[in-house]
């Protein structure tokens, strides 16, 4: 199984978002769309601000995987549905902590959809 290094965890970790284009069910990838990332441990996560109604998350879903471009990375990945409560405490925490600045108005909408957690596992 294939890990992140160090840098790409650092610099993705650093970016204010990843661009993500979910692959079709021919294998192609979809139009990339921006999407905010975190960092939990070795771990980088995703969530649809729109919850399982976005576009994007529903293509993600149906294919589980995708191409990530982000702070020089560009990445095939496998899109991995989270679903330990643990976990998405922490990933809760952690986009309070770095997209806080936004306020109320976006982060509440990404912490209300922790079920459309999706842990980027790279290929």
């Amino acid at each position: 199984m294939t890990t992140w290094t160090n840098d790409e965890l650092t610099r993705i970790e650093h970016a204010e978002e990843l661009q993500l284009a979910p692959a079709r069910s021919d294998g192609t990838p979809r139009t990339p769309v921006p999407i905010w990332v975190v960092r939990d441990g070795d771990d980088l996560y995703v969530r649809s601000f729109r919850g399982s109604a976005g576009a994007w998350y529903r293509a993600a879903r149906a294919s589980h995987e995708g191409r990530i471009r982000c702070g020089g990375v560009d990445k095939d990945v496998t899109l991995i549905k989270v679903t330990d409560a643990g976990v998405n405490d922490r990933i809760d925490a952690a986009y309070r902590t770095k997209y806080g600045r936004y306020g109320a108005r976006y982060i509440d909408p990404m912490v209300a959809s922790r079920d459309t957690t999706l842990k980027l596992a790279p290929r």
